[in-house]
């Protein structure tokens, strides 16, 4: 994982029988000697690798290791500093990137959230992720290093989430459709909350709002009784036609001869499904190529000011920093956002880019964003959790001038390529 890109391991000498052989491999990575303990640094690659390598190395035993065992995996986990997340988001965590937590936790560690099975209304609400070795003997060497890919996990997941709420009759159906989404009933039965990241919750929103627009055809507003819900899981061929006959995307329907309409991309529609959709957001349904000019439910009236500073941050020692003030006022809600006459609170947030040759180019593609209302959103807060209030979009900026990427911050060398990513999606470039 690149996210973060330096951290560091302690390997206590002590614990292995063969020191001249421990020394010749930790020769090559530059170790700093404090003790009786080694401190690498590296990037996760590096000291996976030298992990492996370590593993190889005898370590020392006595007759009284068994019954220390106890008492060391305690001293262990005591000095694992907890992680204080997101109750949301480490719900959905747990049960969507189940593989990627195994990954980080190996067969040697336990990564436990005790407080996630405590009922709690309050989406905003906090819990502590416990990081715990199974074996004592391999504290020195991992403890650190899980914890750090923890957060990285947890950051770059955190940073694309997005909550909402859908009224929909079979989240089922919705849920196969999506598999990334996290769908909760609510106590309303045709109201659900769906938790993932934000291309899936636009996609999941464009789908409801296309088959709102043709109820004929819709596969999930009908009642639980109508059998054509089935037709989510995928096109389903008409009775009478030929199974060659191409079907629409979007409304599950064979395309008429007369009716189909073929993309650049190579996908096609029913003129009037593209229609529909091309008047919610300019891309393809498919595969989400721009066509035209996007533009965002960003609230009117905001402001992007813009300023510099001759203070360096970490990876740009040799450069200044420019300074992003974004303003967005509160206001009413109109009919593109989630709760039309309803109020919206505003927002002021400050983001910073290196004041280098791409730093401005990303700057000048942000100022367009920001023209273009795709910077923020109105929706419910990932951070705070309330509702009616301006959110960040999914474009992505650095809040902090330090701290890495786990605190929004610098050293970050692949933000500027991300973010410039980011940007093209949108048809910025």
């Amino acid at each position: 994982m690149e996210f973060i890109t330096d951290i560091a391991i302690i390997i206590d000498q002590a614990e292995y029988e063969d020191r001249e052989r421990l020394k010749k491999i930790l020769r090559s990575y530059s170790p700093e000697k404090n003790g009786s303990c080694y401190n690498v640094r590296g990037t996760f690659e590096e000291l996976d690798h030298l992990i492996s390598k370590l593993s190889t190395v005898k370590r020392r035993t006595s007759p009284t290791t068994h019954k220390r065992t106890r008492e060391q995996d305690k001293r262990a986990s005591a000095h694992v500093k907890p992680v204080d997340v997101s109750r949301t988001v480490m719900a959905y965590i747990q049960q969507k990137c189940t593989k990627d937590l195994s990954d980080i936790q190996g067969n040697s560690f336990v990564i436990e959230t005790p407080d996630l099975r405590t009922a709690c209304s309050n989406p905003s609400s906090t819990v502590q992720v416990i990081i715990r070795p199974l074996h004592a003997s391999r504290y020195p060497v991992r403890a650190d290093y899980v914890r750090q890919r923890f957060i990285t996990l947890y950051q770059r997941t955190a940073s694309d989430l997005q909550v909402t709420t859908v009224r929909v009759s079979d989240h089922k159906a919705l849920q196969r459709r999506f598999p990334r989404l996290l769908f909760k009933p609510s106590h309303n039965k045709y109201e659900v909350t769906v938790t993932g990241p934000f291309a899936d919750i636009a996609g999941l929103k464009e789908f409801l709002l296309q088959n709102a627009s043709s109820p004929r055809k819709s596969p999930v507003n009908k009642g639980p009784a109508d059998t054509r819900s089935s037709r989510t899981s995928g096109p389903q061929p008409a009775h009478g036609k030929k199974t060659e006959d191409e079907s629409c995307p979007i409304c599950m329907e064979p395309i008429g001869i007369t009716e189909k309409v073929t993309l650049r991309c190579k996908h096609s529609f029913c003129r009037g499904c593209l229609k529909q959709a091309f008047d919610y957001k300019p891309v393809c349904p498919t595969c989400g190529e721009l066509y035209g000019t996007l533009t965002g439910t960003q609230p009117r009236g905001g402001r992007m000011i813009v300023s510099k500073s001759s203070s360096s941050m970490p990876g740009y020692e040799k450069y200044g920093t420019i300074i992003i003030q974004y303003y967005i006022p509160s206001g009413i809600q109109t009919e593109e956002h989630p709760n039309p006459g309803h109020t919206y609170e505003g927002v002021s947030r400050t983001a910073y880019l290196p004041d280098t040759s791409e730093g401005r180019s990303i700057l000048e593609l942000l100022r367009r964003a920001f023209d273009q209302r795709l910077i923020f959103t109105v929706g419910r807060s990932t951070t705070s959790g309330r509702n009616n209030t301006v959110t960040w979009n999914d474009i992505h900026h650095k809040t902090s001038t330090h701290g890495g990427p786990t605190h929004y911050g610098y050293p970050d060398p692949d933000y500027l390529s991300r973010v410039r990513d980011e940007l093209k999606v949108k048809g910025i470039q």
